[in-house]
């Protein structure tokens, strides 16, 4: 499942038009009813009237429930630290994707998918060190069903290739020590069958928005979608569900917890994402 390209509808994934969906939570702020009237009624939350869905994943509304809240991570330590020298590239990358990462990124999340046309990827966090790029173990993955794109459109079923930052988090768990901003909220309920008839419970209990799309600073939920909304959003790296997504990469819980735990906003994290042969560009 993915957050992506999430429209109205429920039940079973059986074909790119079934939907399952994720409900928005309002701020916890004081409106005067005829205020909040009008914010519902224009449809703050994007083209899901009061809806936070992302546009990729469909999905069974739940009711929101839980505590709501956005956690600021720690302050950035004040102490300089020495320039480093530039790293050799990244494994797997091509000198045009290779100039897409930021020169200030010092966490790089790789998502290689095994073909242009496939569902499944695989992870690697790496971290900049002296030395140069220091990567973990290959986590097992899945992105969207029809593979990837370089011009990503709402519900094309095909999650989009960059070099995109991370910056925001949240789930419908309390946060397991995240160090980016993490937005804990009911609004992640998630219910529903996938593409293959897996259920989609729980994948949502953790997520990191991917900054395709999406106003940074701001919860994943949020429906802000800077390039207009029929380039699609709400794109996240989540909780794997056992299937393909809509456009989202989905991983394995512990992995996804490792994520949240490690990936620290002064270290400029970014994910490189897309299949082999175009990140070898």
């Amino acid at each position: 499942m993915t957050s992506s390209d999430r429209r109205p509808g429920a039940g079973r994934h059986r074909s790119p038009s079934a939907a399952h969906r994720v409900r928005a939570v309002l701020p916890r702020v004081s409106l005067p009813a005829v205020v909040l009237a009008t914010v519902l009624s224009t449809g703050a939350c994007g083209t899901l009237q009061g809806s936070g869905r992302a546009d990729g994943e469909r999905t069974t509304a739940a009711a929101d429930r839980g505590p709501v809240g956005r956690t600021a991570p720690p302050a950035p330590s004040a102490t300089p630290t020495a320039p480093e020298p530039a790293p050799a590239g990244l494994p797997g990358l091509g000198p045009a994707t290779s100039a897409r990462v930021p020169a200030d990124a010092r966490q790089v999340v790789v998502v290689t998918g095994q073909g242009r046309n496939s569902a499944r990827s695989h992870v690697v966090l790496y971290r900049r060190t002296g030395s140069g790029w220091q990567g973990g173990a290959a986590w097992s993955a899945h992105n969207a069903l029809k593979g990837w794109t370089d011009d990503h459109h709402l519900n094309d079923l095909r999650s989009p290739i960059g070099v995109f930052t991370l910056s925001d988090a949240g789930g419908l768990l309390p946060g397991p020590g995240s160090k980016l901003p993490y937005t804990h909220s009911g609004g992640f309920s998630v219910g529903g069958t996938g593409f293959e008839g897996e259920p989609l419970a729980g994948s949502f209990d953790y997520v990191i928005a991917i900054d395709y799309n999406h106003v940074k600073g701001t919860s994943p939920l949020d429906w802000g979608r800077p390039l207009g909304a029929d380039k699609g959003g709400g794109i996240w790296l989540h909780v794997d569900h056992g299937g393909p997504t809509h456009a989202c990469v989905s991983l394995p819980e512990a992995h996804l917890k490792e994520l949240l735990r490690t990936l620290d906003p002064a270290q400029h994290p970014v994910v490189v994402m897309g299949d082999a042969a175009s990140l070898a560009e």
